[in-house]
């Protein structure tokens, strides 16, 4: 039961730092009402860190050399962090919002830089940890 709520406790104090993390982007980025800059960062750098966080679990050795525990890591940062500093229902809302302005170009472009732009900020966080891991 003790590890059970140690990963609880790690989930809920990485969403918390997440959650206001996400808000403290959205208030320096949001100056703009008609594009969704805070979320579309929020779900880039998300994606970065995500990515980072994948490389560093992959290589497990290293945190059990460090006498790191993975899974926390995994809990605190990916599932807790990125969980809530990225957010689909936010993403969702926004294309809502710009479709019923019919701002079909607008919305179809933050779709795909959102997507593609996820992908590639996933893939250059992984790529990151493995080159400066060596």
């Amino acid at each position: 039961m003790r590890v059970a709520l140690w990963s609880y406790g790690m989930v809920a104090v990485g969403g918390a730092l997440g959650a206001v993390a996400r808000f403290a982007l959205n208030v320096m980025l949001q100056r703009d009402v008609s594009y969704a800059w805070g979320t579309l960062t929020a779900n880039l750098v998300g994606c970065l860190i995500m990515g980072a966080i994948a490389q560093l679990v992959a290589t497990a050795a290293w945190f059990n050399a460090a006498g790191i525990v993975p899974d926390q890591y995994r809990l605190l940062l990916a599932i807790g962090f990125c969980g809530s500093f990225t957010t689909l229902s936010a993403l969702i809302m926004e294309l809502h919002t710009m479709l019923q302005r019919n701002e079909i170009l607008n919305s179809f472009a933050y779709l795909m830089i959102t997507m593609i732009g996820g992908f590639a900020c996933f893939y250059a966080g992984f790529m990151l940890m493995r080159i400066l891991r060596g």
